[in-house]
């Protein structure tokens, strides 16, 4: 498999040999096109509005992206202008004169990108003419019914138009285009089939026919080699689609995927391996104060605690500050993602704090959304009565302030016994009352639909964690997003994951892995697979990644039960930590954000872009291979506070979370060791591939 290497470019008449890294944007044009541009369904659109900012950087006017319109997205997100480059300005022109309806203007994120939105209904009255295109194309017909595909056949057809129409006025400017998984594919066949003069890449983050056999609980990776594709494909109805896809990889000057083990999926799924390997990247925001995501997390915690209060009124039994959370979020896959083993998991992890007589209690959320029909009458009940007795402490607090106040103008020391006088003792009593349930705690925060047949649910009630008082460890389902409205738990994501003690994302099937990766730059641990594109590419940066609190579950050379188990060990080394051990912890994994942030991981996408336009244009262009700019032999050392992780030199059984160590591991210096993983994430950002003495462009990071 080729992985991301610098591009020398020799001019093909005869002219001294330069980089071609040395490229002027001017002379170039570049399109990224996916669904998911200002259209929020999954992970792409994190991609696409996080690396935005590093690409406009890099590109400045001549970088475009291209998606669906939608009004109530184009409302919010989007500021109307007029394209200030002449040939996008014709060719919007051009297709409005005939019958569509393009808007553009600017993303209202970080970079602000030029976006180029087609309306898709406004288009739709040429379906039937433009199936009768593709089929002349590649030979693949769409159902009527599948309204998805249909959509995304008008939305390929109007991006295959618009690009004809930049390259007709391009003024003998270079044109590139991504096209990011196979709902965009579309307008890359078209692109070939009529040989437009562009330089295309497809991206794929992951691939459908993997998705699906993954979610149907087969041992997929064991059997890569193994699948008839055409019947699997069609025994699930989405020959069709997967056509579009496998034609797409195949039509792509450079076909790119998101981690090495996509990539190995792709080889077998899609017949193609794939030429560069673009791992996903974030914004990374550091704070000016050293330790500010520190108190970010016990602020946030804080709010956690309140809800938590509300949840489990009458249950209150456990001190919080001796719980921890930890979380699932993401699509309800409960395989793909994890949940079945995660649960199997905590009935286990239940066991040993219990049998081990722990102090700690472990609450965790599943932030997964399914179909419900309202809020849990009983959830928001817990809320009401939390802030009741809340207002109820606040105004006897003041009567008490009040007597004791008057009391030390005296000069005199109060009765505690009559300070408090009979109607506040009564107040007092009717609010415990107020407090008493005759159920257990819900576990789930909303009325489930289908709530017989949930596998989340069904689960629960095989494992029997209900959230009585003798279990350690508390399940919440939340199935829903968060948000700061909700009248339940107001919180945005980023702020609940912020209050969080652990993320734990046992994937069987992740291409990549944002959520892992966010948490990540939050400085907030957690726990990712081997068959994660995320787990395999800490594997390969950080030498322990434990000791940097991302805990690798090795699911892909254990059977099921040993993964359970490998888990299950490490939530209750987890629940062994110190609180110390823990913030030691979480410096160290916000240590490792550089490595995700788009400034570094960018240069992925760069090469992709100089190998496509090496392929596309190859009478103008010669490319050889030289040096790899990735980051091999690299990594983040073991630090130096032996044992690996902070958590190997405790105690038999869990400690109290607010107890410090009796004896604290004085190899451990924080600067020092912060210093050093400093020096070592300069290492890859040096790779330059610019000769020494030659201008870097604009946007290219030495650090």
């Amino acid at each position: 498999m080729l992985r991301g290497r610098s591009l020398s470019v020799t001019s093909l008449s005869g002219l001294p040999r330069w980089q071609i890294e040395e490229l002027p944007v001017e002379e170039l044009l570049l399109f990224e096109v996916a669904w998911e541009v200002t259209n929020k369904v999954g992970g792409i659109y994190t991609v696409i509005q996080t690396k935005a900012k590093t690409t406009a950087d890099e590109w400045g006017d001549n970088y475009f992206l291209i998606g669906p319109y939608f009004e109530h997205n184009m409302k919010t997100q989007v500021e109307q202008c007029e394209p200030v480059n002449d040939a996008v300005r014709r060719a919007v022109d051009a297709m409005n004169k005939h019958g569509c309806q393009v808007h553009f203007g600017r993303w209202l994120i970080e970079g602000s990108p030029y976006v180029v939105l087609f309306d898709i209904g406004y288009s739709a009255w040429n379906l039937d003419r433009w199936k009768g295109d593709l089929w002349e194309a590649c030979g693949v017909g769409i159902p009527y019914h599948d309204r998805e595909a249909n959509d995304m056949l008008i939305f390929g057809s109007l991006t295959a138009w618009f690009l004809k129409e930049v390259t007709d006025h391009a003024d003998g400017k270079h044109v590139i285009a991504q096209f990011h998984e196979w709902q965009a594919g579309i307008g890359l066949i078209l692109s070939r089939a009529r040989k437009l003069p562009i330089a295309t890449i497809f991206t794929t983050h992951a691939t459908l026919l993997g998705r699906y056999l993954c979610a149907a609980n087969i041992d997929f990776y064991n059997h890569l080699d193994k699948f008839n594709i055409d019947k699997e494909a069609g025994e699930r109805q989405i020959y069709h689609r997967y056509c579009m896809e496998r034609a797409s990889v195949h039509c792509a000057h450079v076909f790119t995927t998101v981690s090495e083990i996509t990539a190995i999926e792709a080889e077998h799924m899609l017949k193609r391996k794939p030429d560069v390997v673009t791992p996903n990247g974030l914004n990374v925001k550091k704070f000016s104060a050293v330790h500010e995501f520190q108190n970010l997390h016990a602020m946030y915690k804080a709010r956690i605690q309140d809800f938590v209060r509300g949840h489990f009124y009458g249950h209150l039994d456990f001190d919080l500050e001796k719980t921890l959370f930890l979380f699932i979020a993401g699509r309800y896959e409960f395989s793909n993602k994890g949940a079945d083993i995660f649960l199997e998991s905590l009935s286990r992890l239940n066991f040993l704090l219990r049998m081990h007589k722990s102090e700690v209690t472990v609450v965790v959320f599943f932030i997964m959304p399914a179909k419900t029909n309202n809020f849990n009458v009983e959830t928001l009940k817990g809320q009401a009565v939390r802030k009741q007795l809340w207002d109820i402490a606040h105004s006897v607090k003041e009567k008490f302030g009040k007597k004791l106040y008057d009391a030390l103008l005296r000069g005199e020391i109060p009765d505690m016994n009559n300070i408090l006088d009979r109607d506040d003792i009564t107040i007092m009593k009717r609010a415990i009352f107020s407090t008493q349930r005759q159920s257990l705690p819900p576990v789930t925060t909303h009325n489930m639909i289908d709530d017989s047949t949930d596998p989340i649910l069904s689960t629960i009630r095989r494992i029997g964690l209900f959230n009585s008082r003798t279990d350690r460890v508390k399940v919440i389902l939340h199935p829903e997003f968060l948000s700061s409205t909700s009248p339940l738990l107001p919180m945005d994501y980023e702020e609940f994951v912020r209050g969080c003690h652990l993320g734990v994302f046992p994937s069987y099937y992740e291409p990549w892995g944002y959520t892992p990766a966010e948490c990540t730059v939050m400085g907030i641990p957690s726990v990712t697979t081997n068959l994660s594109g995320f787990g395999c590419f800490m594997q390969e940066h950080v030498a322990d990644p434990t000791a940097y609190g991302i805990y690798i579950v090795d699911r892909r050379f254990r059977s099921p039960d040993d993964s359970c188990n490998q888990l299950t060990q490490f939530l209750y080394g987890f629940c062994k930590q110190s609180r110390r051990q823990r913030i030691i912890q979480r410096n160290r994994t916000e240590r490792l954000s550089d490595l995700l942030d788009w400034r570094y991981l960018g240069r992925y996408y760069q090469h992709a872009r100089h190998l496509t336009l090496s392929r596309a244009f190859p009478d103008e262009f010669h490319v050889e291979l030289t040096s790899p700019p990735t980051t091999e032999g690299f990594k983040y050392p073991r630090p130096s506070s032996v044992p690996p992780s902070p958590s190997g030199s405790q105690a038999s059984s869990p400690q109290s979370s607010d107890v410090e160590d009796e004896v604290e591991d004085e190899r451990y210096d924080e600067e020092e060791e912060a210093e050093r993983d400093r020096l070592n994430i300069k290492s890859p950002f040096s790779l330059s591939h610019v000769p020494r003495g030659k201008k870097k462009l604009h946007g290219e990071y030495k650090n």
